[in-house]
């Protein structure tokens, strides 16, 4: 069966505008400030929010971040305005970004207090940054395997660099920002492990002490309630809407940083999703389920591997040499890749970085990859995913995805416990990871024989594991877990 593809533009005519701006013929006005004539944006409702997102979303990186010499950045963020783009992403991280945010949001109109201010504007995109930092208040004690940093002077926690985002998008630079700014996400980036995760909720699983000290999502609560249940909002400010994360490389770190939410904090996930996701330990079958079920906006990233799908090798980029300035190459078209992401379950929408604009349809990153993102959720059928996976899978040997962990295929179910319960036997366990295929279901097994099945759906709380009833107890309880391909991983109870 055919998959649809509800492009504002049709892939047929799409080819034609191609052919005839290479032929020198222009067939509409695509400048950074004229693009009238360019359809109106596809967008998806941005998971459980209230919120239409765009397909396509502006990354704070590639040359927002790494500028070379010769690109200005600003243009770049007013022609994602002219073409209708509404998801806007930056970080603490990223350098001299958030200020090239600023300069923009300056011609824009998007600095509350400004002479002008266009309120409706600023209502209507979703402006997210993000802080690396893990603890929610200064004097934190460094914890083996937890990180915490940023390229802020005297930025000692989450809460700094909330502010510290605040006056460079909308403020002087220098710690002051308007009354009325605000961050429509903030997100926790990058999560590494469960030692980070176990910090994060500390004042949220543990007893808040405004005197001891907590992690960044009980911090960042307060400026989202405007309350001041940790001394840290004193003025109960609202600066943030939501709060998020970000995630390049460990599904069961991320999908325990889900599942341990039952205090209503997480509404957002950023997480790194390619054509080679598949020859990892995977995303789309591992955390992307887990975090659409919790009905948060997923945000995907690195559908290029940062460049290392073209001309870089396998590493994070560290200098404007690094930013990728074509549109796509012959060999490796951007668009099949742009279209893979966005076509993986339950991903909304996708930043891409751009290394520059063109007034040239057909040499412009931003204008190509908005056409590129104009796909349906179902816009490819599996063969042509696999298709795509093929692609992908010739460029450096498949070895791109640097940022993600080494594949290790279908886990078994994991903590399988069995106890009595008014008279019943009841077996509990926690979650199996995916391999290469999505779950399935649970087989249960007493000495060797099925007693019954449990369907797979995504666990989006540690507290509810699965569970399955047993009538009589044997000396072997197995639990095996079953992927759509037929494969099997077992863990027995003795």
């Amino acid at each position: 069966m055919a998959g649809k593809k509800k492009f504002p533009i049709s892939r047929r005519n799409f080819l034609k505008v191609s052919a005839a701006t290479t032929a020198g013929v222009s067939m509409f006005s695509l400048g950074s400030c004229n693009v009238n004539k360019v359809p109106a944006p596809l967008k998806r409702k941005f998971g459980k929010h209230d919120f239409m997102v765009t397909t396509l979303g502006l990354g704070g990186q590639a040359s927002l971040q790494w500028t070379p010499a010769d690109v200005d950045p600003v243009p770049i963020i007013l022609k994602a305005f002219d073409l209708g783009i509404n998801y806007f992403d930056t970080s603490n991280l990223y350098g001299p970004s958030q200020q090239n945010f600023n300069k923009a949001f300056q011609q824009l109109k998007l600095i509350p207090g400004q002479e002008g201010y266009n309120e409706t504007l600023r209502q209507n995109i979703w402006l997210t940054s993000k802080t690396c930092m893990r603890w929610g208040k200064p004097g934190w004690v460094q914890r083996e395997n937890v990180s915490n940093w940023s390229n802020g002077e005297n930025v000692q926690c989450a809460v700094d660099d909330l502010k510290r985002s605040l006056t460079q998008i909308f403020g002087d630079g220098q710690g002051t920002y308007p009354e009325g700014a605000y961050l429509d996400m903030m997100l926790i980036h990058t999560l590494h492990n469960t030692d980070e995760v176990d910090v994060l909720y500390e004042g949220l699983e543990t007893p808040l002490d405004p005197s001891g000290n907590f992690g960044a999502l009980v911090a960042l609560r307060d400026f989202r309630d405007g309350t001041n249940l940790t001394g840290m909002n004193p003025k109960n400010e609202k600066l943030i809407k939501h709060i998020g994360f970000s995630g390049h490389n460990n599904p069961p770190a991320m999908i325990d940083m889900i599942q341990r939410d039952d205090y209503g904090i997480l509404d957002g996930m950023l997480i790194a999703i390619n054509a080679n996701d598949r020859r990892q330990f995977n995303m789309q079958h591992n955390v992307i389920p887990v975090a659409a079920a919790k009905g948060l906006g997923i945000i995907g990233m690195k559908t290029f591997a940062d460049a290392a799908m073209y001309h870089k090798e396998p590493r994070w980029s560290r200098e404007p040499q690094d930013v990728f300035r074509q549109v796509g190459t012959p060999e490796i078209p951007s668009r099949p890749l742009v279209e893979y992401s966005l076509t993986t379950p339950g991903v909304h929408t996708l930043i891409i970085g751009i290394g520059q604009i063109d007034d040239d349809p057909m040499k412009c990153q931003l204008v190509q990859n908005f056409y590129a993102a104009q796909i349906e959720s179902d816009g490819l059928t599996a063969d042509e995913r696999k298709n795509v996976e093929k692609l992908a899978g010739g460029i450096k040997e498949g070895k791109t995805n640097y940022f993600q962990l080494e594949k290790i295929g279908l886990q078994p179910p994991r903590e399988l416990q069995k106890r009595e319960v008014e008279g019943k036997i009841v077996l509990t366990w926690q979650t199996a990871y995916a391999g290469d295929e999505p779950l399935k279901s649970y087989e249960v097994l007493v000495d060797g024989q099925k007693a019954g099945e449990v369907p797979h759906l995504p666990q989006v709380l540690k507290k509810q594991p699965f569970q399955f009833e047993l009538e009589t107890s044997g000396t072997e309880i197995t639990i095996v877990a079953v992927d759509a391909g037929g494969n099997r991983a077992e863990t027995k109870l003795t």
